[in-house]
């Protein structure tokens, strides 16, 4: 071996460990992700008593990262859980142009999951119903929970599993407190109207951004939204923006105000409802009188 040849083996011989020890921190950090994405899914379903023994939960695939992660994580607790429940993917096909079809199945039947394609031409009606040039999510969104509800009833599934994140919950807070004139967010469990249904959010202690590399890790087939993902100008996009810019300037900012969601003070803010201000520190009863126009001010 000439002395060109031999210095080329040396570096690569020097190189290889380093390679290598490259490659044990990404998966090291790996396992880190899958770590804490399981213990703040288990800490929330711990939380708001989310799962119990028996329960027949629905998880509601779209076809997203989050959907995709909550489905993943779900069944990992479903290992190693201390009560026994199911989970049954369901996917609403809502006849969007273009729509892949066989995504969805291929992936479920790849890993087990027991499933079922629900087909609802949904789009025709939004795109019928909703006026040029606005957007299309409330009424999408209205006929999808419609029909996940009667599907969830008429097969006897208790609980239904949506995949909003800790980001979703703060996005649609200030959503509402800037377009809705209410401080409201996502519950991480709702009982439906008709008092039949659970809603469970699992993941919301976790942020989008650690969903997002989950779904680059596991390579999630992922199946955009040409309906409402194709608009522009949408207000929760806006709310987003505001809420990374945010987050990149001041880390830690986003799971401080989704604290504060879970750290209300009535009285230290002005909801009648919620707290009791008129008789706080009053001698007497109230008076309409207060509300009789003043006949010098006209």
């Amino acid at each position: 071996m000439n002395e060109v040849a031999r210095i080329s083996v040396e570096s690569l011989v020097q190189q290889q460990p380093a390679r290598r020890g490259r490659a044990d921190v990404s998966q090291l950090n790996s396992k880190k992700l899958y770590k804490r994405l399981r213990r703040n899914v288990g800490q929330a379903i711990m939380d708001y008593r989310m799962i119990e023994d028996g329960d027949r939960i629905m998880v509601c695939l779209s076809g997203g990262k989050d959907s995709y992660g909550m489905l993943d994580v779900l069944k990992s607790l479903q290992i190693s859980a201390p009560v026994d429940f199911e989970l049954f993917a369901v996917n609403l096909d809502q006849k969007q142009p273009g729509f892949p079809e066989h995504v969805l199945p291929e992936y479920l039947e790849s890993i087990g999951q027991p499933f079922e394609i629900v087909e609802r031409d949904t789009y025709s009606v939004v795109k019928e119903k909703t006026p040029e040039g606005k957007t299309t999510c409330a009424l999408c969104s209205r006929l999808r929970r419609g029909i996940l509800y009667d599907y969830a009833r008429e097969h006897g599934y208790n609980k239904i599993a949506l995949g909003h994140h800790m980001d979703d919950i703060v996005e649609t807070l200030f959503l509402n407190m800037f377009h809705g004139g209410s401080m409201k967010a996502m519950p991480p469990k709702l009982l439906n109207d008709e008092g039949d249904v659970t809603v469970i959010r699992p993941l919301a202690y976790c942020r989008e951004k650690e969903l997002e590399r989950l779904s680059e890790l596991k390579q999630f087939p992922i199946i955009p939204c040409n309906l409402c993902g194709s608009q522009d100008g949408l207000q929760r996009q806006v709310v987003k923006g505001m809420l990374q810019g945010w987050d990149k300037e001041h880390p830690g900012r986003v799971e401080t105000i989704f604290k504060a969601v879970k750290n209300i003070a009535p009285s230290q803010l002005a909801d009648t409802n919620l707290f009791d201000f008129a008789s706080l520190g009053s001698k007497s009863q109230g008076s309409s009188e207060w509300l009789v126009p003043n006949k010098e001010c006209g």
